[in-house]
């Protein structure tokens, strides 16, 4: 079978298997208390009334008394017991959701790690199984877990989230739902015991629910979900689909802090425009991997790793000129914009030591790719 007869197999299967997935909702909301699994389970409650075979595969009430009685009236998957460092824990049943084939499964917390033995580490990964599996999801994820989002949110927050979720998640949802409430609501809500218990208001007082820590959090909520439906518009609208087609390429160095803000910044992008993006590191004859350190060796793995799980291509070639070599990759993979570091990083200092920067910039200008410092 010659490659073009391969392509058209290939293309019916992928339309096959995609006819064959479940549908993927997401709510999503700025903290913790904002309602997103009371209205999970308020729509469970409308389905179920509606003659649809829903079920609830996990939902974590926290104790909230008004949450907890909605459970009340819908059917619940019994959670599967896992032995691990002498006691068992429960985790939701994938397998067993999957066996019983409701038509909707309700799952909370798509941040959540799986204890140890479980099939995947991550719940969203078995929730992509569920989906995989033709059953439609409804779920529910905060702000401060979506991956690309990291860098701001300890930058808001002065806490790193180390619970996160891949912006490809979000990008594979058929409908996004922001739960909005102004800052005065959550921390009312938050003062009359409706989220925490109150031995931990006070802290929460001081971290998560200051006022102006919230209003930032809102304010990357309400954009996520805004550029949602703004990839559903230019995807789904007829008229709108002659648009050039934007192609991103991060350029990072072995310079591993640097390297994670330009591979989420450059991710946000991408997913923004709904759009392909790629990776590059060119690998300079000083750090071939007998040079290199080994653990920079390790980080340059470990942001490889980030920037496929954000849905980059990553490129690794060897050159002894950096800026040469994002010409000809950029050109290759005819890349519409190309992300660097702002100038006082390794990667620009290396382009700027050179007297091709200008040929760099004069290339670009020519093929019309826009050139992003990110900072």
């Amino acid at each position: 079978m010659d490659s073009e007869k391969e392509n058209h197999v290939k293309h019916f299967l992928d339309l096959i298997q995609k006819s064959r997935k479940g549908k993927f909702k997401v709510y999503i909301g700025m903290s913790a208390g904002v309602g997103k699994t009371y209205r999970m389970l308020q729509e469970a409650h409308t389905l179920l009334r509606n003659g649809i075979d829903v079920k609830v595969g996990f939902v974590e009430t926290h104790r909230r008394k008004e949450t907890h009685e909605l459970l009340e009236g819908l059917p619940v998957v019994p959670q599967r017991s896992i032995f691990y460092k002498g006691k068992y824990l429960e985790e939701m049943d994938v397998q067993g959701i999957i066996n019983l084939r409701p038509e909707v499964v309700i799952v909370d917390e798509l941040a959540h790690t799986n204890v140890e033995g479980s099939k995947n580490e991550k719940r969203w990964q078995d929730v992509m199984d569920i989906i995989n599996a033709g059953i439609n999801v409804i779920s529910a994820v905060n702000i401060q877990h979506i991956e690309s989002l990291n860098d701001d949110i300890k930058e808001i927050t002065g806490i790193e989230v180390k619970e996160r979720v891949p912006d490809s998640v979000l990008k594979a949802a058929d409908e996004v739902v922001n739960i909005d409430l102004t800052a005065d609501e959550l921390i009312t809500r938050l003062k009359e015991g409706k989220i925490y218990t109150p031995d931990k208001i006070p802290s929460a007082l001081n971290n998560f629910f200051k006022a102006e820590h919230i209003l930032q959090l809102r304010e990357l909520a309400l954009k996520e979900v805004a550029s949602q439906v703004e990839r559903k518009v230019e995807t789904e609208v007829v008229g709108l689909r002659n648009f050039k087609q934007e192609k991103f390429m991060a350029c990072i160095s072995s310079n591993h802090n640097t390297a994670k803000t330009v591979i989420r910044k450059t991710a946000r992008l991408a997913n923004y425009y709904h759009s392909k993006w790629y990776l590059l590191y060119v690998e300079l004859p000083c750090e071939s991997a007998n040079k290199i350190p080994l653990d920079r060796q390790r980080h340059l793995i470990n942001n490889f790793k980030l920037a496929t799980e954000l849905g980059a291509e990553v490129i690794r070639v060897q050159d002894n000129s950096v800026a040469s070599a994002i010409i000809k990759q950029a050109e290759q993979r005819k890349a519409t914009t190309i992300c660097i570091g702002k100038p006082h990083l390794n990667l620009v200092k290396i382009i700027l030591s050179t007297n091709i920067f200008n040929s760099l910039l004069n290339k670009l200008s020519k093929s019309e790719i826009d050139l992003i410092i990110l900072s």
